[in-house]
Order: C-alpha cells, then sequence, then structure tokens
C-alpha cells in the first residue's frame, strides 16, 4: 500500500480487534501513487463476509483494518498516469486488486492473482468517506445505476453471476439456490434472466421464503429441500447441512456450486450422490472484472432489475454497522444493508 502522509484524516469504521464490536476512527489519508484513484465513497454494502470477518471464522491477515469490498462512489483524485477514469466520474470499485502479469492473471483467474490483495481484507476498504485504490479497480457505473446498486453488484451481485458461470447454466434448466439472502435474491434474479426454467428459492427464514416467492421462484422450506431436483445447486450459507443437501438434490449430470464461507467439511455419499448421477461438486471464488462489466450492462439495459435488493441503508456509524453485522450473523430478515457515508 502507498505509505501514510500528511494529507489529512478521513472518518471510517474498522476492525481493530477480532471478536470485537467495529470502532470509528480517524485514518490517515493516503499517499495517491501514480496509477491509483482516490474515490468519496458514496456507498458500501455490508457483506456476511465482513460479519465472517469481525467473528474470527475467516482469519483476517492483520488488523487494524478498514473493511467494505462493495464499493462504490465518485472520483475525487487521479493519478499522474490515469487515463482510463477522471475526476467526478461515478464508479464502482473491483475488490479484487490484480496485478495483470502473473500466470493466473493472464490465464483469466485474477482471482488468483500471485500478489493479489482484496480491498477490505488485505488493505483499506470502503467503510469510510474515501477509499484509494488502482484505477484499474475502476469501472464506470452508468446514472441508471444509483450508488447503492452499485456498491452491492460488487460482491453479492457479481459473486452470483460467477457462479452461475461455474455452473455451466443452460437455458431450460433448474436451479435451486439455498440462502435467500444477498447473493441469494441476485442469483434468483439472474437465473431468471440467464433463461432457467425454474428456480427455487430456499431458506429456513419465512420472511426470505416470502421474498423468493414475490421474486417468482418457488419458495421451498429448508426442510423440504431434500424433495427438489436441480440441475444446478448454489450453496450461499456456508454450512456443511446446507451443502450435503445441496449435492443430494442434484439430477443426473448436476452441478453443486459451493459459495458460502466455512471452515467444516461436509458429509459425502460419493458413490449414491455423485458417481451413478456423473453430477460435480464445484467451487466458485469470488468473480472477474470481466463478469462486472457484464453485469452493470445487464443491470443498466433493464435485463436484470436489483431495484429491491437493497432493503436498508445506515450511516457510517460504528453502531448502526454492527446492528446490520449482527443481523447477518443470525441470519435474520432483510437482504443487503448499504452504508451511505453522507446520510
Amino acid at each position: 500500500m502507498p505509505s501514510a502522509s500528511s494529507l489529512g484524516t478521513v472518518r471510517a469504521v474498522r476492525l481493530v480487534e477480532v471478536g470485537k464490536p467495529l470502532v470509528e476512527a480517524d485514518v490517515d489519508l493516503m499517499l495517491l501513487g501514480p496509477h491509483d484513484i482516490r474515490v468519496v465513497v458514496e456507498a458500501a454494502g455490508i457483506c456476511h463476509s465482513d460479519a465472517h470477518y469481525r467473528s474470527g471464522a475467516r482469519r483476517i491477515p492483520g488488523t487494524p483494518i478498514t473493511p467494505g469490498h462493495e464499493i462504490a462512489g465518485r472520483v475525487l483524485e487521479v493519478g499522474g498516469h490515469v487515463s482510463r477514469v477522471s475526476v467526478d466520474d461515478r464508479v464502482a470499485i473491483h475488490y479484487l486488486v490484480s496485478c495483470g502479469l502473473c500466470s493466473p492473471c493472464l490465464e483469466g483467474r485474477e482471482q488468483f492473482c500471485e500478489p493479489g490483495e482484496m480491498v477490505g481484507f488485505h488493505r483499506d476498504g470502503g467503510y469510510a468517506e474515501m477509499v484509494t485504490v488502482p484505477a484499474r479497480n475502476a469501472h464506470i457505473l452508468p446514472d441508471s445505476i444509483p450508488f447503492e446498486m452499485g456498491a452491492i453488484m460488487m460482491c453479492s451481485t457479481s459473486t452470483s453471476l460467477h457462479a452461475l458461470r461455474r455452473g455451466r447454466l443452460v437455458p431450460g434448466e433448474r436451479v435451486a439456490v439455498f440462502g435467500v439472502g444477498g447473493l441469494g435474491v441476485s442469483a434468483i434474479k439472474l437465473a431468471q434472466a440467464l433463461g432457467a426454467a425454474e428456480v427455487y428459492g430456499i431458506d429456513v427464514n419465512d420472511e426470505k421464503l416470502a421474498v423468493a416467492e414475490a421474486l417468482g421462484a418457488q419458495p421451498v422450506p429448508f426442510r423440504k429441500s431434500h424433495r427438489i431436483e436441480a440441475d444446478i445447486a448454489l450453496e450461499m450459507v456456508g454450512s456443511p447441512e446446507v451443502m450435503k443437501t445441496a449435492v443430494g438434490c442434484l439430477a443426473v449430470a448436476g452441478r453443486a456450486v459451493a459459495v458460502g464461507i466455512t471452515n467444516e467439511a461436509f458429509p459425502l455419499d460419493s458413490f449414491n450422490e455423485i458417481t451413478v448421477k456423473e453430477a460435480e461438486i464445484l467451487g466458485a471464488a469470488d468473480h472477474l472484472a470481466s463478469e462486472i462489466d457484464e453485469l452493470i450492462e445487464m443491470v443498466d439495459s433493464g435485463t436484470v432489475d436489483l431495484s429491491d435488493v437493497v432493503t436498508g441503508t445506515v450511516p457510517l456509524e460504528a453502531g448502526a454497522v454492527n446492528d446490520a453485522l449482527d443481523r447477518l450473523d443470525a441470519f435474520g430478515s432483510g437482504i443487503r444493508t448499504v452504508i451511505v457515508p453522507g446520510s
């Protein structure tokens, strides 16, 4: 990261100690590198991954850190060698900082970049008034897409698109979405837009089942999900029990895609659930910059409507952010909460 300078400070909500609530702090502005941009954060999504970082369910490299990897805002300043974006551009930020030169990057798998970093995980993210990132991570956000929507597109929606691409969805297939949260709602909408014949929305929460039904998916209580049959099953929760059920509901040649974060193994009847069905279990890690461009085009054209995915906004205050993270930890109601620093 660039070194600290005497450029002043910005207000942020930070993870200072794992297992403890986030706290408010003033953070030094960083020097702007020649290939960097400084962005005024207009919206920052609160992702379930951030709750995992806070709790320690996923180990974060170090603290203190400013979380927030779903970011949209307006360009305030550009480095001397930046030409792809300009001051005052509306942008959404791809959270994977990759080099573009190593073997994974050249092979189109930049999420495995050898020196790569993740905004809000390895380097300070969007729970702040401003964020500094490489210009190559900025994607122009059309005026038709509000900042709040642009922010959540940078993780929950783009990761769902990547999961469906990993699952090789073919029009006419059946898709089971396990977990009707931020990722799950986006996955339902994307599966429908990409031609799925039937989409099942599976959850333990009655309010989220009602959301799935309102979106045109078939709502299925988790306790009954073993009765369905799907060509693609997306596990969005991060639960061994849910992953086992997702694999168990696959049709012949079906594909189960693991997206949720967990450190636990899940049981598998390899012969009956995989071998005799020629089924597959796939992982989906993050997403690609090219998928962000595809997604922005889909939303801008009206092919996918994300207007109801953001179900709440909060100010850049530690108490409000911690409350939102608590609700995620409890798998409570609501789909996606977004920090709006200017509110």
